[in-house]
């Protein structure tokens, strides 16, 4: 068996022999188990969801949509623009929350298609967002949105290559929809696409989630007759199938199988089978396969680990989940993987999980909070609100975030969520449970319900919600029946009608509203018959709640703010009147509150004195009653600790500090443990280091068993150690741990921030002494954040030995390496190729030669030495390695600095320069494997190299914009950005390809005197040559500025770094010998005259000017110029054309030989020097 696999990439065995490994198979028929239900899934499935309304297997529909005309030109562009423009979104989406909204892909794909022409592009796009990207969305509604993509688009003329049909597929398996293999190939073979062995993968992949080995098989023996490659992908899916066909004996053998094939198991091979143990269950072999892979030095990420909790979570054995949250890192991401996880667990109804991984990652989240009211969990109790879940588990969800303090007001928050989605159950069964918890219920709560009611004129809706609020006990103001009630009606009498037939004890509230309404349509009705009324009605409301009086408040707003002066004036007894009676029935101050804008002057003035008006007049009215009854207290010898609690509470609240420490020597006496707290805490924001020592000894002078909580621990140390006073920080330190004080992550994080603040200060003596004190203690474990500070502190002043020497200090105590990519990467752009020796050797020797060169290659990335770059992947043995590539995509995305997309361009770009169709093709598939969806210039780029070979290319090449170049003028003077990218992705394309030129459109560009233009042109011409190495826009834009005249701007092209000497001949290619004697003009100082010579030679040569060449070469004669051999041999030429003597030996061999023999020296001198 090990003998027919060991190929190490292509196997070319027996299916049925490499599936059936080990031990018996218990098969049952393929269309069994294919079309069973009862099959759970943990990771992208295919048989657990079916859509309503379709067959049992998802068909592929065929290529029948409409034939349109080709696009324009002008359309082309704009797809391209609106391609990235969607990209921009949905990245930034992806970027900040690792997810999409349903409602942002909808609005994209109905803006793309009001085009009238999507191209393949953005429905690669759009489909590849259909997935695990929406973890709020049921899989179901995944499915038929995919569907209603794929159907729409192909409607509107996009034709389908295999890239679709594999990103189709990749979204069943994440959507677990249920489909026939064999179907969707036959419908690709009907749409004349042939599949891939990304197709094959994903087909096997399908099988295997249900356990149909001898499907599995069957798509095995397509990839051996089509000699394709049988890659870790498959054998991973192989895991699966084999453990869910219950073989687990074949399924931890594929392992050996792999390794016997040359192919090592790497992160995703272990994770699949993490993954088929948790669905057993079995914790045992969990942990023993974690300890494996951590042996091997494999890296599972956090994210890897989160899968492995939603398959125990999906095959119910979510009491295994702690444990695995306890082995997370929290890596960079890890907040925003850990919400959408959180999100599908309440999608696939199991939202008690969901709250224990919540509970384990909200201490991350509390060092975001800005705001002094928390609300960590607010996505948590929307999803819940509006997946229905049960009332009584969120209500418990609610009180727990309440009681830990992690969120200010979660029933409120609930409640409006359910308000906004439309769920009045709900929302009454919160407001009732709010009730109960003794929470106030205002009027205002129902107002969506009765909009969205109104909306649909849904009377039966408007007066369930009536109902509810009268069960509630919740009286309708003024406002709710005049706004969002009545309107619901036909008529006031119907109103009236249906009304008080269920809300007998608002009839007052009925007619007063009907009333105000036509108060307010300036009826001709007299004031006094107003103020009569209400007395009346008062008569009959005596002994209400105090509602009433709020809603007369209204009434009363709505009243005056309708009258004149004048008017008011006129009827001021009577107003007068009424407003002693409501003061006998109602606290003055609910009526008060409620009377805004001029009534409440006007209300002020007549009936309040001017004592009153400063009562209850805010924070400060608070203030100053807490101190006065403070006094009182302290007057009366009476206890006045809880009153000075809160006092010092509102002023650090105030950020009042002199104030509260004023107040502390008042009354020190009175201090409690929990004042002291909140005061040392204001000390530490206010960085008072001095005080908040001072109080802190002073607290343990009166209490010494008084113990902070740890935030406030760590607030002291940075504090102390930010002041110099590092001893009694690490005193700080000493005392967490003798009184047992946990450090959550968020405080582990301020200790971080603490030694950064150190580490900025060029203070590595504070970092080491922090360090040690923390990891000896136990108060945390050693981890690439806590060690990365010592590192930092000398990269800052980029003192890259002592860097060094503390990275390989940190290895030896702790067994971390942090910043390692940091100072590479410093290393590098300081051109120390001595130290940068020294550490590869040392990572080499640490990690292993493949996981150096990776370091290397990285740091060549990002510091834009790109052909060093390629020189590293190009290493022969160089293995892939998914992770961490993946891993420098992601920092890259987070820095803003290299997308991951510009990543496999540039490999596609190293594949072209070798000719290496093979590992172009490898990168493709990569690409689909990992759902990105590629730039055009991408897609030509590998058109190019497929067609250069002789091979197929299996997509629609994106037409090049060149034959319509002209139209890039007219866009410059619109759309600059947009022109500028279609002329940078030409360049890019040729870059090779020196003839190819669009100088006339710079020519324009100057003609029209466009600086805006031009700047952008020049920028676009520089970055070019730093970061593609492509000099052919330098070169128009420099020859241009020389034929207008414009020295000063060709002398600063001439500055750019890549524009160095050694590629400054490109530019004398096209060019002719005026231009080149005004080249040698400009730069008097250039080094290489040898290149301007020979040039000026060729361009002799082709004018036939034989005076010239000779007095050329006499020059080059007096200044002692070697000419090459190929200068020679046109030199020779001219003379011998001339009838004259050739003054010096002719070279023997022809033309193209020289030629040939120059080109091959000037590219082995643009090869790196090696280490």
């Amino acid at each position: 068996m090990a003998a027919l696999l060991r190929s190490a990439r292509l196997l070319k065995c027996s299916p049925a022999v490499l599936l059936q490994v080990f031990g018996n198979s218990r098969h049952v028929s393929a269309a069994g188990r294919l079309y069973s239900e009862a099959v759970g899934t943990t990771r992208a499935g295919l048989c657990v969801q079916t859509v309503p309304g379709r067959l049992n297997y998802g068909v592929v529909p065929e290529q029948s949509g409409l034939v349109k005309d080709e696009p324009s030109v002008a359309v082309r562009s704009k797809q391209a623009q609106q391609f990235d423009w969607a990209l921009a979104k949905l990245d930034s989406s992806v970027r900040r929350t690792g997810r999409v909204t349903k409602t942002l892909l909808l609005r994209i794909f109905h803006d793309i298609c009001r085009t009238g022409y999507p191209s393949g592009n953005q429905a690669l796009l759009l489909l590849r967002s259909c997935g695990s990207l929406l973890p709020e969305v049921p899989l179901a509604e995944r499915v038929e949105l995919s569907q209603q993509i794929w159907d729409k688009l192909q409607e509107l003329g996009t034709t389908y290559d295999v890239s679709h049909y594999n990103a189709l597929l990749k979204t069943y398996l994440q959507n677990e929809f249920r489909f026939s293999p064999t179907d969707f190939l036959a419908k690709m073979e009907s749409a004349n696409v042939q599949p891939n062995r990304v197709t094959y993968q994903r087909l096997i992949a399908a099988y295997c989630e249900v356990g149909d080995i001898e499907g599995a098989s069957t798509i095995l023996g397509f990839m051996k007759s089509k000699d394709l490659p049988i890659t870790e992908a498959v054998f991973n899916s192989l895991v699966t199938g084999h453990a869910r066909a219950g073989d687990m004996d074949s399924a931890e053998g594929i392992l050996s199988v792999m390794k016997s094939a040359g192919i090592e198991p790497g992160p995703d091979t272990y994770l699949s089978l993490l993954n088929v143990y948790a669905e057993k269950g079995d914790i045992a072999k969990i942990k023993q396969t974690l300890e494996t892979v951590e042996n091997a030095d494999i890296l599972l990420m956090d994210r890897d680990l989160m899968q492995v909790v939603f398959s125990l979570t999906k095959a119910s054995h979510q009491q295994h989940v702690p444990e695995i949250v306890e082995r997370m890192r929290h890596e960079r991401g890890y907040v925003p993987d850990a919400m959408n996880l959180c999100l599908s667990l309440i999608t696939h109804g199991h939202e008690e999980t969901a709250f224990s991984v919540l509970k384990s990652f909200t201490g991350l989240l509390v060092e975001s909070q800005t705001s002094d009211s928390p609300d960590l969990g607010n996505f948590f109790l929307r999803h819940c609100a509006n997946m229905d879940k049960p009332v009584e588990n969120i209500v418990g969800f609610c009180k727990d975030l309440k009681d830990s303090g992690l969120h200010s007001s979660p029933l409120q928050f609930t409640l409006q969520c359910a308000l906004e989605a439309k769920k009045t159950g709900m929302a009454v069964e919160l407001m009732r449970s709010m009730k109960e918890e003794g929470l106030p219920l205002r009027p205002h709560y129902f107002c969506p319900l009765f909009t969205h009611y109104q909306k649909d004129k849904n009377i039966p809706g408007t007066l369930q919600a009536l109902r509810a609020m009268q069960e509630l006990g919740v009286a309708s103001d003024f406002d709710t029946f005049s706004i969002y009630i009545l309107p619901s009606f036909p008529s006031v009498d119907s109103a009236r009608t249906s009304l008080k037939v269920i809300v007998l004890d608002m009839s007052y509230l009925l007619d007063c509203s009907i009333f105000v309404v036509l108060v307010l349509q300036k009826l001709p009705l007299c004031i006094y018959m107003t103020i009569n009324v209400f007395i009346e009605s008062r008569k009959c409301q005596i002994g209400s709640s105090l509602l009433f009086a709020e809603n007369v408040a209204y009434f009363l707003y709505n009243l005056i703010d309708s009258l004149n002066e004048t008017e008011v004036h006129s009827k001021e007894e009577q107003i007068r009147e009424y407003f002693g009676l409501l003061k006998n029935m109602v606290c003055w101050q609910t009526l008060k509150h409620s009377i805004v804008n001029r009534s409440v002057c006007l209300l002020n003035r007549i009936c309040l004195g001017p004592q009153q008006i400063a009562i209850h007049n805010g924070l400060e009215g608070k203030l100053s009653f807490l101190e006065k009854t403070l006094a009182e207290l302290k007057a009366e010898g009476k206890p006045a600790s809880s009153t000075l609690k809160k006092v010092i509470t509102v002023l650090c609240s105030e950020e009042r500090l002199e104030r509260a420490l004023e107040l502390k020597t008042q009354y020190e006496t009175d201090m409690t443990p929990a004042a002291y707290a909140t005061l040392i805490n204001l000390c530490c924001r206010h960085d008072n280091a001095e005080e908040a020592l001072k109080l802190k000894m002073e607290l343990a002078r009166k209490d010494s068993e008084a113990t902070l909580d740890a935030q406030k621990y760590v607030a002291l140390v940075r504090v102390l150690s930010k002041h110099g006073k590092l001893e009694e920080a690490i005193d700080m330190l000493k005392e967490m741990k003798e009184k047992d004080v946990q450090l959550r992550e968020s405080t582990i994080g301020l200790l971080t921030l603490t030694m950064n603040t150190a580490a900025m200060k060029g203070d590595a003596n504070t970092i080491r002494r922090l360090q040690e004190t923390i990891f000896t203690l136990g108060l945390a474990k050693p981890s690439s954040n806590l060690c990365s500070p010592l590192i930092s502190c000398y990269l800052e002043s980029e003192n890259y030995a002592g860097a060094f020497d503390a990275t390989v200090e940190v290895q030896k105590q702790y067994n971390q390496m942090p910043k390692i990519h940091d100072l590479i990467c410093g290393l590098v752009e300081n051109g120390d190729a001595e130290l940068l020796q020294k550490v590869m050797e040392f990572l080499s020797q640490e990690r292993g030669e493949m996981m150096m060169l990776y370091d290397l290659y990285f740091a060549f990335l990002q510091t834009g030495r790109y052909k060093e770059a390629r020189k590293i992947i190009e290493t022969p043995g160089l293995r892939a390695r998914p992770t961490r590539v993946q891993w420098f995509a992601e920092k890259c995305i987070a820095a803003q600095q290299v997308s991951v997309s510009l990543v496999y361009h540039l490999s596609l770009m190293c594949w072209k320069e070798t000719n290496d169709w093979q590992k172009a093709e490898a990168t493709w598939m990569k690409m689909q494997e990992e759902n990105l969806a590629p730039r055009e210039r991408t897609l030509r780029l590998l058109a190019d190299i497929l067609k250069n070979n002789d091979k197929e290319v299996p997509f629609e090449v994106p037409e090049s914009l060149t034959p319509s170049m002209n139209s890039l003028f007219s866009l410059c003077s619109e759309d600059i950005d947009s022109a500028v990218e279609l002329l940078e992705s030409f360049y890019i394309q040729n870059t090779e390809n020196q003839k190819s030129s669009i100088s006339f459109v710079f020519r324009k560009v100057l003609d029209a005197n466009n600086d805006a233009v031009l700047d952008k042109l020049s920028a676009m011409a520089e970055r070019l040559c730093n970061h593609f190495a492509s000099y052919r826009a330098a070169t128009d834009l420099f020859l241009i500025y020389l034929d207008t005249g414009r020295t000063e701007e060709a002398k600063f092209l001439l500055q750019v770094p890549s524009l160095s000497n050694q590629d400054i001949h490109s530019i004398f290619i096209p060019v002719q010998a005026a231009k080149i004697k005004a080249l040698s003009e400009l730069i008097p100082d250039f080094t290489e005259k040898e290149n301007i010579f020979s040039h000026l030679v060729k361009c002799y040569g082709l004018d036939k000017d034989f005076s010239s060449a000779k007095a050329l070469y006499e020059r080059m004669q007096v200044e002692g110029v070697k000419a090459d051999e190929l200068t020679l041999k046109r030199l020779a030429q001219l003379y011998k054309e001339a009838g004259a003597t050739v003054p010096f030996e002719e070279p023997p061999e022809s033309f193209r030989f020289y030629a040939d023999k120059l080109n091959k020296q000037r590219s082995e001198s643009m090869e790196p020097a090696d280490n």
